[in-house]
């Protein structure tokens, strides 16, 4: 059932998407709550001219820019919203902001209430929830990291890499920036524990594989098997993971498979997952792979 706070965030979200859209019809938005964590909505805006009056949202904001910028107002200073900014505005504090220079602000936008934030302290391992200090970081490969989140998300196909990266996401923002870094603790290198989930991927590489499961079944928690693995294998779980469905993607192919049928049989979403995948290790599609074989 959906609480009060979740329906407070989305009518205050709603409301200012729609003041923009009134004030200028070339702006657009999406606004959707994520149907697998709890508590996290996103936000997808692209404005040409806007004007938010000081206000604040009871769930935690995170928002990275994609093209052009604005400027905005928090904690008293003005600072500016660019590609190169990552936001965070912890719950309850107010902030304000307008176009200012640029003619365009493109953003992405996640909102944490308390059951998304609760969600991220367990699967965190975190003793306390953490809170900034600052609403502006500059780290390139976080705010990459943010936008490969929202992406994926958007597209919503992958429940296993969903996860995975937003752990590694505001896993790595806590860990680098959070005032008071609450206990945010990585494992020591167990070789046997990465080897025992290596074997489960192995065995149930089609299967609808989570990171809790594989985490439980080693004693950790999600974050920090992510940690270990990546550590150990120079891959994440997802990759790993994607690597062992191609291969057997490829196995099935060889065996004259349809592309469709091989994607599903090694535990892709779809052939389209399974294309996007495939293209990016190799460099080819399927499909080319397919013809080539056949020539």
């Amino acid at each position: 059932m959906r609480s009060e706070c979740d329906r407070r965030t989305i009518t205050a979200v709603l409301t200012l998407v729609c003041i923009l859209a009134r004030i200028d019809p070339r702006n657009s938005s999406r606004y959707w709550r994520d149907p697998r964590v709890p508590g996290l909505s996103c936000l997808v805006a692209d404005f040409t001219s806007h004007d938010y009056a000081p206000h604040s949202h009871e769930a935690f904001v995170v928002a990275v820019t994609e093209a052009g910028g604005a400027e905005f107002k928090s904690r008293g200073l003005s600072d500016e919203a660019t590609t190169s900014t990552l936001l965070v505005f912890n719950p309850d504090e107010p902030h304000s902001g307008r176009m200012g220079w640029s003619r365009r602000w493109r953003y992405r936008g996640f909102y944490l209430t308390a059951p998304a934030i609760e969600l991220l302290k367990a699967e965190l391992g975190l003793d306390a929830t953490a809170y900034f200090c600052r609403n502006t970081f500059h780290d390139a490969d976080l705010i990459a990291a943010f936008l490969g989140l929202h992406r994926t998300l958007d597209e919503g196909n992958d429940p296993f890499e969903e996860r995975e990266l937003l752990l590694r996401s505001f896993g790595t923002l806590i860990r680098r920036h959070a005032s008071d870094q609450p206990g945010l603790s990585l494992p020591m290198c167990d070789a046997g524990k990465v080897a025992r989930v290596r074997d489960i991927m192995r065995a149930r590489y089609a299967d609808e594989l989570m990171l809790e499961e594989l985490g439980t079944a080693v004693g950790l928690s999600p974050f920090q098997l992510i940690a270990l693995f990546k550590r150990a294998t120079g891959l994440t779980p997802h990759a790993y993971l994607t690597q062992l469905r191609l291969k057997a993607a490829i196995r099935a192919l060889e065996r004259g498979a349809t592309i469709a049928a091989a994607a599903v049989d090694a535990g892709f979403y779809d052939q389209s997952a399974l294309t996007r995948h495939f293209k990016r290790a190799y460099g080819i599609t399927p499909l080319q792979w397919v013809r080539a074989a056949a020539g």
